[in-house]
């Protein structure tokens, strides 16, 4: 099983007047079987190619803007400026808009999920509301921002640790309508009495606890057993990236890197502008914790095309 070792930031929690210096670390990670194209006459790596659809001319990065299709056929184009500065501010802060209780929000709501580990001192205060989060069975609704997007969250007691699932937004969520469902209730379904004590032994027969070691991702094993017989028999080929052209003098390169690196430039630029408040665990400062860690180094890119991943 992999650990929790890589923090995403640390910041705070925060409610009312109540400051909980946190750090925030990535609660999964995906293992799926993931491959790239190779070029059978030379092993060479397959990459990316921008291709004019209608041309089926490759064109320069330079001549790519990126538009927002707002009707059939229709785009407004924005600017990497106009992009730039609507990006959420990065405010380091788990802001609990409200306490609820656990059972209201459907597993439909839940994305992903991040560990939240007292920094600083901040262990009482931790604690305590996660002990009382535990006791009213509440869980905090928050918004955060993480990797620059903006997302509703929840906080949620979880033995010794706070979890933070990210939420879908309600319109990210799709209706029931048009869906051909039975109705709701035994008698509304014709369910007999027969029937559903039937299933009910049934249920009972079939449970047990929750252990999620008994349970394998039996693609990505299957492959790997591929893999490690191919190895051994000395079935590999060795492939050379080729390395990359420098972008030419002057051109101007806008991405999220990019815009990261620039916003952590500004960081730095305010913070020498004078010095900070200190901040103490249990009381909320009147600024936001400092902005987190460099964006990571982009990892090599992908080749297109469908990839089988398991669930």
């Amino acid at each position: 099983m992999a650990t929790a070792s890589r923090t995403l930031w640390k910041g705070a929690i925060t409610f009312g007047l109540v400051h909980i210096p946190v750090g925030l670390h990535t609660a999964s990670t995906e293992q799926g079987v993931d491959f790239d194209w190779l070029d059978k006459r030379s092993m060479d790596p397959v990459g990316y190619k921008r291709i004019n659809k209608r041309t089926g001319k490759e064109i320069d990065k330079d001549d790519i803007v990126k538009g927002f299709e707002y009707e059939d056929g229709k785009y407004v184009v924005i600017s990497p400026d106009e992009i730039e500065a609507i990006y959420p501010r990065t405010t380091q802060t788990i802001e609990i808009q409200r306490f609820i209780d656990a059972h209201e929000i459907p597993f439909v709501y839940l994305e992903r999920p991040y560990y939240v580990a007292p920094i600083n001192k901040g262990q009482k205060v931790y604690a305590l509301l996660r002990e009382v989060l535990a006791k009213t069975g509440k869980v905090g609704l928050a918004k955060v921002v993480v990797s620059t997007k903006q997302h509703l969250a929840v906080l949620v007691p979880a033995g010794e640790v706070l979890v933070l699932n990210l939420l879908r937004w309600g319109d990210e969520v799709k209706s029931l309508a048009g869906l051909d469902l039975p109705a709701a209730g035994v008698k509304g379904a014709k369910v007999t009495a027969s029937e559903m004590k039937m299933a009910e032994q049934l249920v009972k027969d079939m449970s047990g606890k929750w252990d999620p070691d008994e349970f394998k991702d039996e693609f990505k094993h299957a492959v790997m057993k591929v893999v490690q017989k191919k190895v051994k028999a000395g079935d590999t080929e060795t492939v050379i990236e080729p390395e990359e052209e420098a972008p030419a003098q002057g051109a101007e390169i806008i991405d999220l890197t990019e815009l990261l690196k620039r916003s952590l430039k500004g960081g730095k630029a305010a913070k020498s502008a004078g010095t900070p408040a200190k901040k103490t665990a249990g009381a909320k400062p009147g600024a936001s914790a400092k902005t987190g860690a460099a964006a990571k180094k982009a990892t090599r890119k992908k080749a297109p095309g469908p990839r089988r991943k398991a669930a």
